[in-house]
């Protein structure tokens, strides 16, 4: 098992500057590199303050030349929102650009707000996904191909940014019991969302996963599979109180854009709960914030119970800062991880595969 760090750039003061998100994100990815992490993270997500990335690969892009040994991951890639042979050959020219640190994280969106700007029907998104995988396969599993499918179509072609391996490192994420059988087949990595935010959700999580490799003829012991946490590393209650409010705010965003009753004033996403939300006070008992010890002993009890692969750990939300999320960094690698190593064992037995 490792970690990773995970970069939304959504903000929650009006009129905050994309550069300064870009900006930021990068301070963190060096952050994590110089901390030991695994994996920097990169989302995608359009037309409001809840994301200012559009594209993951750019940013994999833009940090291949800032660093020199984390992997860079799209986490993830919106799939239907591309022109397959457009996104192919991005996948190709990034991983090329990164020297073979690509982590190829891909998903089929849940948002209806962005696909009806997009012009695409979210019904149809799965379907998209499981074809371009085929296609994907295809172009760098030879010098050319071509494609016959139900959604896409494609001549003989050759792409010709190749990547360094022949196919980078694939991880899946979303809800749909199709795109797990996929991950299962293609032993992809599942990742999942921070709704799963107690040892017994995350538990539940992987048994219904597990229920899927067994319906494919998949051993459940080959799953694995990342979970996505919001972390901040303090000894303040203040600094505490603040993030889990702005993590209820991220939240809040998601889901009104999930269950298509977002409102917008200008650029921004009204704030609304929605029924069913965790109190500030379920939270605090809950999430990954707060001194080294409660955070360490969280993560224990989860891993005990759900044995993840990795973990994808998003240091700043909503108006967080970056001074918070840079503390936290160095505060999760230098004291968080040691005390999780006496609870539990070295890491890096945890949460592999069995061997084929």
């Amino acid at each position: 098992m490792d970690f990773g760090q995970f970069n939304l750039m959504g903000y929650r003061a009006p009129g905050t500057p994309a550069h300064r998100l870009y900006d930021e994100a990068v301070e963190q990815v060096r952050a994590a590199e110089a901390a030991g992490f695994g994996i920097s993270w990169f989302a995608e997500h359009h037309f409001s303050n809840y994301c200012v990335c559009p594209s993951p690969l750019m940013m994999v892009a833009r940090l291949a030349g800032e660093t020199t040994r984390i992997r860079l991951g799209s986490g993830v890639v919106v799939v239907p929102l591309y022109h397959p042979a457009r996104l192919i050959s991005e996948i190709g020219m990034a991983d090329a650009m990164t020297h073979g640190r690509l982590v190829l994280g891909v998903g089929s969106g849940y948002q209806p707000y962005e696909f009806e700007r997009f012009g695409e029907d979210l019904a149809d998104a799965p379907g998209k996904l499981l074809e371009f995988m085929e296609m994907l396969d295809l172009a760098f599993g030879a010098e050319t191909f071509r494609y016959e499918g139900r959604h896409f179509r494609m001549p003989e072609t050759h792409i010709a940014p190749r990547p360094v391996g022949a196919l980078p490192e694939v991880w899946v994420a979303g809800d749909n019991p199709d795109l797990h059988r996929m991950a299962a087949r293609r032993d992809c990595v599942v990742m999942v969302t921070p709704r799963h935010f107690t040892p017994a959700m995350l538990e539940a999580a992987r048994r219904r996963l597990e229920d899927i490799y067994r319906a494919e003829g998949v051993a459940p012991s080959r799953l694995r599979f990342g979970a996505l946490r919001h972390v901040c590393v303090t000894d303040s209650r203040a600094e505490a109180a603040a993030f889990l409010d702005d993590v209820r705010h991220q939240i809040r965003l998601s889901q009104s854009l999930r269950r298509r009753e977002q409102a917008m004033q200008g650029a921004m996403l009204v704030e609304r709960p929605w029924d069913g939300e965790m109190s500030l006070e379920e939270m605090a008992a809950h999430m990954l914030v707060g001194g080294p010890e409660a955070i360490a002993e969280r993560l224990a009890a989860e891993i005990r119970r759900a044995s993840p692969c990795h973990y994808l750990l998003q240091f700043q939300a909503g108006g967080s800062s970056l001074a918070t999320a840079l503390r936290s960094i160095e505060r999760f690698a230098a004291e968080v991880r040691p005390l999780l190593e006496r609870e539990i064992g070295p890491l890096e037995r945890i949460g592999l595969a069995e061997a084929a």
